[in-house]
Parts: C-alpha cells; structure tokens; sequence
C-alpha cells in the first residue's frame, strides 16, 4: 500500500499541474494545527515568488480544482496561502479497511533488500552485564527488527571484548589460585579437561580482583602482560583456558540477553579479528598509508574540510601491540570478505564517536571498505539517575543488569497483585512480560542520541507514555475481542464502516499514519519514531473506546465493523511492540 500522505500528495501536486505551476509546490504535511485541519500544503507561499503572484490567490486556485474531489471533505485556502485538508471519512474508511485485509498493516517490505551487519553488543566476557549495556542492546536490538521487517538482510554481531590484558590477568590470577591445573604445565601433552576449572561466579570474581592487583603489584601487571603475550602467541594450557572462558561467559550472556528479549546472528569476538591483524597491516604498509610516528604505526586520516584536528588512526604501539582501531578494522575485514554487506552499522557510547570517525575514514582510504559500503555510527546517550547522574547502585557502584531487571520485575509484580486476579505464577510471568516492556519502552521513546533520566517509578507507571501503557491498551482490546468472541458472533469478512463521529475518526487517522511511522524509523534508524506513534495511536483508541459502546451496539454490521477496527488497532500495536522487542501479555 502507497502511504496515505504520499495519496494525498500526488492529488495536490496534480492541482498545481492543472494550475500551470511546478510540481514541486504540491507538498503536504501532517498538520501543525489539528483544530483548524487534518493535512495541509503551504505550497501557495513558496510559489508566489517565483509566479509573481499572491499567495492567497494560488491557493485559492489549488483548492477550486480540488472542490469534487472524493479524497477530500474539505479543501480551504487561508492566508496569507495556506491549504487547509480533512479527508473524506469514506476515503480513510477505504484504506483503514485495506489496512485491515493486510497482515502487515499495509507496509510493503523494501524493492531493493540489503545485507546490513549491526553491531550492538560489546560485552566483555569475565564480567557481567551492566546497566551502561542496556541501551546499545535495545536500541540495536530494534534496529535490527526494523530492519528485518522491512525486508533487509540484518545480521547482529554481539562482538566480544575477548582479547587483550584482561585474559592475561585472568589467567595470572587463576595460576595463582590453582598452580597445578594442567593448563599451566609446560610438559603437558594430552587433551585438556571439557569442564572449565571455574563457575561464571568465580570468573566474575577473578578477573575484578586481578584488575584491582595490576594497579597495585607492577610485577604481578609484568607477569600478566607475560601471559597475554603468551596466550596470543599459541601458548597451547592458556589457549584451553580461553576457550573455556568463552564457554563460560557466553553461556551466561546468552540467558541475560534472553531476559531482555535480544539475540545476535554472531558471537564474534576481538580474537576472532586477530588472524586478519598481519596481512591488513602489511598491505597498509606496502599501499604506503601506513607510517611510524614517534614509533607507532599509524595511518592519517584528516581530511581538507575538518574544522576540528583528527588524530592519525594508530594501528599498532611502539611495542607492536595492536589497539582498538587495530581490531576494528580487522573486524572490517572479515565482515566484508564473509559477508560484503551493503552497510555497517555500529550501535555504541556517543563518546566513541572520534574513534568511529577514524576507523571509518582508515577502512576508506585503505580500501578494506568500498565506497559502496555504508559506515553508520549510531552513537547513544548516557542512561542517568534522577540526580542527573550515570545510573548507578544505591552503594553508588555500577549496577549489574540482572538486578535491574529483577528490581522492576519486582515493581511490576506488586503492582499486578494489588488487583488480585491472579494467582502468584500467572501474576510473575505477566510482570516479567510488563516490566521489558517498562524497561525498553523508557529507552527508546527517546532518541538514541539523548542523554536521559532512568525513572523506574514512571516507567513502571500505567498511565502516561509508558510500556505499561501501551500493553494495557493492547490488553484492553483483546478483552473486548474475547468478549465478543463468547457472544458468538463472527467479524469475518466484515468491513469498518464510514466513521461517524470524531473519535472513530481520529483512530482512523492515526491507523493511517502506520505506512510513513515505519517508513521514518527505518530510514533514520529511529526506533523513537514508533513509540511516538504509538503512543498516539493507543490514545486515539482508548478516546474511541470510552465514547463508544462497542459491546451494547445493537446495529450487527457496525459494531462488527468496530471489532474489525479494533482488531487492526491492535494488530498494528503488536507489530509495533514486536519491533521494540516485547510482547503484550492476555491479561493485566
């Protein structure tokens, strides 16, 4: 289906046609004053100028050729040349009630699909998921929905922090705890054991406790350092251990981002970019981009119209370390000869921009990515406290998401038991249900560039633009659907009936406004875009449903129009919730 805004365009634009003016002056928009209009074109004004005329008086003409049109119930001119739109309830009734015969609310998928890698992850194994996680988690997490329902190839990288110091310090810490593990016997030559020397708890303990010695104990650091080089260069006992880190962690990262409803195409990692690091470094060198400065390898990568300085893009230390920028674009790499994506995207702190900055422009100049591929940094805001503040603990730490999660679970299962309609186990799995959708919702009504304040108490609100909200809308619905449904009667094959008051037509109107809704998500990468709309979407219904008596409607064919209506309300919101990454329970 065509977008209704698009519909309403082309009969405008072929008004100035008609009018013997250019095309270009026949935009449309929403409203900016819904009490005056529905739609409106300010064209007139924009082309007075060029025509030499009264904008009053092109507009006038505009709206006489669009007097018998059945697209619209009215079309005025208004100074100083305004065009002031309200759609026929019988056109909108027509689309809402194809919207309605589409399982997708008529959204088509995109002509031309693409392969697009997202990464949104970057957990570092040994350590547990955070609250500084969640944001890149959720937002690409939709992203990637988005991206999908709209008929792209998406292919999610959880990319691992796996490499570095920190498995050398886990390593250290661990010899020291358990020296006659086989892993640390230079003579050993048999398999080594499948069960790792450790639980996720211990791991979790370890690698924070090396950390805090290594700052502390230069020799302990040196032997760490030690062990990572090792490690690194086939050390056969610490590569096993690796692998059972990995095990390990993963496994525990798995059921985390379960819990939140997030799940990646890939579990790539850091040490996955590593056998890529010698020949990309080499070709650099050979090419001629890269160079040594102050004994660093780097390559430049400002450009004529920088405002601002851009640093060289270090590819590896004085001491022929590799860093960040060194594997990322070695991640580059195999993305691009595993899957030659049509576009990267990288869901991470808004802080890291200049890194992106330089990575992307080396990828480009070194030739690792073509011009053809597109590189998009979507970077994200702080998550803050009501004291303004990074979200932290109570004891001022940094809080593990699980507890989060937990906490609000907690929140929402009071609050479900204060009704008293159901039994403790229903009333649990209907609060894990609500508090995703109170803990995604509060992040992704704003936008991902914005820092914003983490209100558990407003997020977990029923009332206001919240995910309670919204589910309890959509479980509102599918209890009149069950209502109806166990009077016996059927909606099948009916049709929503020309809407006769204000409020069935202003639901129609938002249904309407689907098409473009997701249309601006997904080409902004702009989950924000969704939950704008349904949160009008679910007003426009519960204003619909509280001046409507569906259920009493003695008429069969209007109040099964009403159930058709209802029904479409409610399919749209699902496929909405769904591309946020939750879901509405069957009852609250």
């Amino acid at each position: 289906m065509k977008e209704i805004l698009d519909l309403i365009r082309q009969e405008i634009t072929d008004a100035f046609v008609a009018c013997g003016y250019d095309e270009k002056y026949g935009r449309v928009s929403l409203s900016n004053r819904p009490d005056l209009c529905e739609y409106q074109c300010n064209g007139a004004m924009a082309a007075a100028k060029e025509y030499k005329k009264a904008p009053i008086a092109i507009a006038t003409e505009v709206s006489e050729k669009l007097q018998d049109n059945p697209m619209f119930e009215s079309v005025i001119a208004c100074p100083p040349g305004f065009l002031n739109l309200i759609l026929d309830a019988a056109y909108l009734t027509d689309y809402v009630n194809a919207m309605a015969e589409d399982e997708r609310g008529g959204v088509e998928k995109v002509t031309e699909p693409k392969t697009i890698m997202i990464d949104y992850g970057g957990p570092n194994v040994a350590k547990p998921l955070h609250v500084g996680h969640l944001r890149s988690a959720i937002i690409g997490e939709s992203i990637k929905r988005i991206g999908k329902f709209m008929g792209d190839n998406m292919i999610g990288d959880v990319h691992l922090g796996d490499w570095g110091l920190q498995m050398g310090l886990i390593i250290t810490e661990l010899r020291l705890r358990q020296p006659d593990l086989c892993y640390f016997d230079p003579d050993y030559t048999g398999e080594y054991p499948s069960e790792p020397p450790f639980t996720i708890s211990e791991l979790e303990e370890i690698y924070p406790t090396a950390s805090g010695k290594s700052k502390e104990d230069p020799a302990y650091k040196e032997e760490a350092m030690t062990a990572t080089f090792e490690l690194q260069h086939g050390n056969r006992g610490y590569q096993a251990l690796l692998a059972h880190i990995l095990n390990v962690s993963v496994s525990d990262l798995k059921k985390n981002y379960e819990n939140l409803n997030v799940s990646f195409e890939l579990w790539k990692g850091e040490s996955d970019a590593q056998p890529y690091i010698p020949d990309m470094v080499e070709k650099m060198k050979k090419d001629g981009y890269a160079y040594v400065s102050e004994g660093a390898l780097v390559v430049d990568v400002k450009e004529d119209t920088d405002t601002k300085e851009i640093p060289p893009c270090m590819i590896l230390k004085s001491d022929g370390a590799s860093l960040y920028d060194t594997t990322d674009l070695a991640t580059l790499v195999w993305r691009m000869e595993d899957y030659h994506p049509d576009s990267v995207i990288y869901v991470v702190d808004k802080r890291q921009e200049l890194h992106f900055i330089q990575v992307f422009r080396c990828a480009r100049k070194t030739g690792i990515v073509p011009d053809t591929t597109d590189l998009k940094f979507i970077g994200f805001g702080t998550m803050n406290g009501k004291d303004g503040k990074p979200f932290k603990t109570r004891e001022g730490g940094v809080m593990r998401l699980e507890t989060l999660v937990s906490e609000i679970n907690d929140k929402m299962y009071e609050k479900i038991m204060e009704n008293k309609t159901m039994d403790e186990a229903e009333a649990r799995k209907t609060a894990q249900t609500v508090a995703l959708s109170a803990i995604k919702y509060g992040d992704l009504s704003n936008q991902a560039s914005k820092d914003y304040i983490f209100d558990i108490d407003r997020f977990t609100s029923f009332e206001g633009n919240t995910g309670p909200y919204i589910l309890y809308t959509i479980v509102r619905m599918k209890s009149i659907l069950h209502k109806y449904e166990e009077t016996g009667k059927s909606a099948a094959g009916a049709k929503i009936l020309t809407a006769e008051t204000e409020s069935e037509k202003s639901l129609m109107l938002e249904l309407a406004k689907f098409n473009s809704a997701m249309r601006g998500a997904y080409e902004e990468n702009a989950p924000h875009r969704i939950c704008a709309y349904i949160y009008d979407l679910a007003n426009a219904f519960n204003h619909f449903y509280h001046e409507t008596k569906i259920m009493a409607e003695e008429d069969q064919a209007k109040q099964a129009g009403y159930i058709r209506l209802l029904e479409t309300t409610k399919n749209v919101l699902e496929i909405c919730i769904d591309l946020l990454g939750f879901s509405a329970p069957e009852r609250m």
